[in-house]
């Protein structure tokens, strides 16, 4: 697909969420998209385990992404085992869509997860600092469970990234970007943002 496609499609107004299509992706189909619909704006840096993409007569209209818990031993607070959680790292949709189309997409996520892999819990963090509050998980049976700590992230363009991301390595050496991010806040062109707690989220598979 272009990537100028992902800008221009229309869902028909005759479409109910029921006539869209879940499909088992990946991260090289749904980058572009992602990185134009998410408010993060990247996708630099995430653990990634499984990608949907939703589809409207064969255009993309939504994507998700599920990957480890992206904060070391988080996980350890969920489950036995870092293979028992899994975390919803990004979920976006094009802005026409009709109403409970996300709650739609998570739904079938949901149960193809239970069906086809072994992970027992998801979490997912609603992201206060953005407005967001967690209202589409509350429509699909999550459970909240508290905030986290506030935080900081680091805002670099018009992108915004963990803090962590200037410390991701690779065979013991930082990785391009994240000495790009480093370079950038010594000579002032990124800066820390003070953040809120997130809104924690939990869905048990079983």
């Amino acid at each position: 697909m272009l990537k100028e496609l992902l800008y221009d499609y229309k869902v028909p107004s005759d479409k109910k969420v029921t006539d869209f299509d879940v499909k088992v992706s990946n991260i090289q189909v749904v980058r572009d998209f992602v990185e134009s619909w998410h408010y993060s704006k990247s996708v630099n840096g995430l653990r990634i385990s499984h990608v949907f993409g939703l589809y409207c007569e064969d255009n993309l209209i939504g994507a998700m992404i599920y990957g480890p818990l992206g904060m070391a031993n988080a996980w350890r607070k969920y489950g036995e085992s870092e293979s028992d959680v899994i975390e919803l790292r990004r979920l976006c949709c094009i802005d026409d869509t009709p109403k409970c189309t996300e709650s739609y997409f998570i739904g079938k996520t949901q149960r193809w997860l239970k069906k086809n892999t072994d992970h027992k819990i998801i979490v997912s963090y609603a992201d206060a600092f953005h407005g967001h509050t967690g209202v589409i998980y509350r429509a699909t049976n999550f459970k909240h469970e508290g905030l986290t700590s506030p935080g900081r992230l680091i805002k670099y363009g018009d992108k915004t990234y963990h803090d962590k991301a200037i410390r991701t390595k690779y065979k013991n050496k930082l990785k391009p970007f994240a000495q790009k991010l480093r370079d950038a806040l010594e000579s002032g062109d990124a800066h820390y943002v003070n953040t809120p707690g997130k809104h924690i989220y939990t869905f048990r598979l079983r």
